[in-house]
């Protein structure tokens, strides 16, 4: 992005205002600083970074919380061989700055070369807008009010809403010692509604939520969220009549979209670069190897329009891109940042990701989603003789090593000669990913990607994450059920 001349710019014309100004740093001088600061290093950058956050809360009628938060910071990290080294602070000035830079200082200095910078890029994924100001607080109270009796009002059994609304905005800049400057602006919405339906004694929850990287526009739409209700007291209702899982190995259907999130847990991490190199990945050492059935592709794009996980730049600098994981179930390579890509001797795919400037960079993924396949979804749930049907998920856990998974489901159903049947409840997916992929023998021709609400964890660190697939038809997948 075009570096502005006056720093001293108002902020709404002028996000980098947020950064640098009087009694800070001078944006002239953050090239030398980390030019001084890093010379002894392969690699590495300055990371500034300002955001402002704020989160409404409405429960069982009222506003329960409104929290507004701002902060900035910088954080310094040096690259030296296989060691990093890197400190942090939410002060950023010339001193601060060089506080840190004493912590690198115990770093081996290195012969090599520095390595060469990311390529350029002017491409905007969103826009720069700030959505926290965009509305009066009064008009972000009125819809979450809407939307409590809007649910109330779909369905006498409800008898509890919350919902709550979600925002960020942040602006980075990524100072490398060679002179190479990129910003971002990040703009982030999300809208959350849930719902508790009650009946004869017994009680069951439903939830949807939407959002991306935009303005508050599309959740303020009576279209956005009233779907949001529609579909969050839908998955309530439908729970209340649900009967208990059954047990065992059996064919398992997966729903398009959001059920995309078993294949970011259970194979997406294993194909991250870091645990790649280190060897520590059930994908390690594998290019090229048949890891999962023909027609299986898997893919990670960041460079989706405003889609959640999407980023204009990674957190390195590096401009996101269209990264083929799995082409026709064949392992064709991984997700890296510029430490990993460097010492695999491969290119950065622009997956250097950090959850702010307190966080060193990782490989890290965006949007990751299996391509569609060729066929109808209604035939694929012909073949199910007798499997279940699962429509979306809560949490799961996954082993990185084996690829071992458990995933709840929130909404599944059972299905007996290719006929959906009673909602099922307790029911969790068991299996590992090297596994599963070699079981699908059905991929739909209807891909979908989530609404853009998912989170990802990994080190510590938390991101925005989008996942996604189509339909997909799986043999053999264990399921542990209450029956």
């Amino acid at each position: 992005m075009t570096l502005s001349a006056d720093f001293r710019a108002d902020p709404q014309a002028d996000p980098r205002a947020f950064l640098y100004g009087e009694g800070r740093l001078d944006p002239e001088r953050a090239p030398a600083l980390a030019a001084e600061m890093l010379k002894s290093c392969d690699d590495g950058e300055l990371y500034l970074q300002y955001t402002a956050r704020e989160a409404l809360a409405f429960e069982d009628g009222r506003l329960r919380t409104a929290d507004y938060a701002r902060d900035s910071g910088f954080g310094l990290r040096g690259v030296s061989g296989e060691t990093t080294g890197f400190a942090h602070a939410n002060e950023i000035s010339d001193a601060a700055i060089r506080r840190a830079g004493e912590t690198l200082q115990l770093l081996d200095p290195t012969a090599n070369a520095l390595a060469a910078p990311p390529r350029r890029s002017n491409r905007h994924l969103y826009t720069a807008d700030n959505p926290l100001d965009a509305v009066p607080f009064a008009e972000k109270v009125r819809l979450l009010q809407a939307v409590d009796a809007a649910a109330r009002a779909r369905d006498p059994r409800v008898v509890q809403v919350n919902a709550s609304l979600l925002a960020s905005w942040s602006v980075v800049e990524i100072v490398r010692p060679d002179g190479f400057v990129a910003t971002d602006v990040r703009p982030l919405v999300r809208l959350n509604v849930g719902v508790v339906a009650e009946a004869n004694g017994r009680r069951e929850r439903g939830s949807f939520g939407f959002g991306g990287r935009h303005l508050y526009d599309p959740l303020f739409e009576p279209a956005g969220w009233g779907r949001a209700v529609d579909e969050a007291v839908r998955q309530a209702l439908v729970n209340l009549d649900s009967v208990d899982a059954p047990a065992g190995e059996m064919t398992v259907l997966l729903g398009p979209g959001w059920p995309g999130v078993l294949l970011h847990e259970a194979v997406g991490h294993g194909l991250e670069g870091d645990f790649n190199r280190k060897g520590t990945s059930a994908f390690s050492g594998r290019i090229g190897e048949r890891v999962a059935a023909p027609g299986v592709t898997v893919v990670d794009d960041g460079s989706i329009r405003d889609r959640r996980g999407s980023l204009s730049i990674d957190d390195e600098g590096t401009p996101t891109a269209e990264t083929v994981l799995i082409e026709d179930g064949i392992l064709k390579g991984y997700m890296q940042d510029r430490l990993n890509a460097r010492l695999m001797g491969v290119e950065a795919t622009g997956n250097g990701r950090r959850e702010s400037y307190q966080h060193a960079p990782m490989p890290r993924m965006t949007n990751t989603f299996m391509r569609a396949g060729s066929d109808d979804p209604t035939e694929l749930l012909g073949r199910v003789k007798n499997g279940i049907y699962a429509k979306s998920f809560g949490g799961g856990q996954v082993d990185i090593v084996s690829g071992k998974f458990v995933f709840s489901c929130t909404e599944a159903y059972k299905v007996e000669n290719g006929v959906i049947g009673a909602p099922i409840k307790g029911a969790t997916l068991i299996g590992d990913g090297p596994s599963v992929l070699t079981r699908v023998s059905g991929i739909g021709n209807d891909l979908a990607l989530d609404e853009g609400v998912g989170v990802c964890g990994k080190g510590g660190q938390s991101v925005p994450a989008g996942v996604g697939q189509p339909t997909l038809l799986v043999d053999r997948l264990t399921v542990g059920g209450t029956a």
